[in-house]
């Protein structure tokens, strides 16, 4: 069970990768929650844009903090898991609903050929979600698939309704394993970027020489199985 005791103020207040308050941010999150019902309303608005509208994008620099950023992520239309849960903590926190982000190690078993190649492995590890405090509770949500990747890969969309974890799914949709969990990371108030920084140096030094990978995810991604 989630600790709901704990002091609220530290996921209200702008981070420097959680940046809630810087303009652009705002804007969003304003623009797109604009005649919400409630704040639970809110955040599925939030969301849904967030996951559909910002391009899931694996090839990017993992050595430059903007990556890790929410406004850098926004203003790119682009970014993978752990930017896209920076973007939709901090546009929650622009409309002052509490938002932090958390973390696990993964098994994806949908991926490209190519990133699997380059990182030696099917393990991601700091794979990031937002953790959100909506009607008393904290509730995960993954922003990261965009609708358009997982059609093209025959996954479903990571549907979220604002009282229940939304988290990858096991299976696609032919039954074939997708995601499996392996390790808790827990919550934190902003992105841990040196604690990343250090653990992927450590296990993907391909991605950590810099620069960005150059590559189109969307199109090179299989399903699960696939080839």
């Amino acid at each position: 069970m989630q600790d709901v005791t704990a002091p609220i103020s530290p996921f209200l207040a702008p981070g420097a990768f959680v940046d809630s308050g810087a303009p652009a941010i705002v804007a969003l999150a304003q623009r797109t929650t604009a005649g919400a019902a409630d704040p639970r309303d809110a955040i599925l608005r939030l969301y849904g844009t967030i996951r559909d509208t910002v391009t899931y994008d694996p090839y990017v620099d993992f050595t430059d903090p903007a990556s890790y950023r929410a406004s850098a992520v926004l203003a790119a239309g682009r970014g993978f898991c752990v930017g896209k849960a920076a973007l939709l903590a901090a546009t929650a926190r622009a409309i002052g609903v509490p938002a932090r982000v958390g973390y696990a190690d993964v098994r994806n078993h949908l991926t490209s050929p190519r990133l699997y190649r380059l990182i030696g492995t099917d393990v991601f590890t700091w794979h990031s979600y937002a953790d959100i405090f909506i009607e008393g509770n904290w509730v995960k949500a993954t922003p990261a698939f965009d609708r358009a990747l997982c059609e093209r890969v025959g996954i479903d969309t990571l549907a979220f309704d604002g009282r229940n974890d939304s988290l990858f799914h096991p299976f696609d949709r032919s039954g074939r394993r997708h995601m499996q969990y392996l390790r808790d990371r827990g919550t934190f108030a902003d992105v841990p970027f040196e604690a990343i920084q250090t653990d992927f140096r450590r296990d993907y030094p391909n991605l950590m020489k810099g620069g960005r990978a150059d590559g189109d995810f969307r199109a090179e991604a299989v399903a699960p199985g696939g080839d």
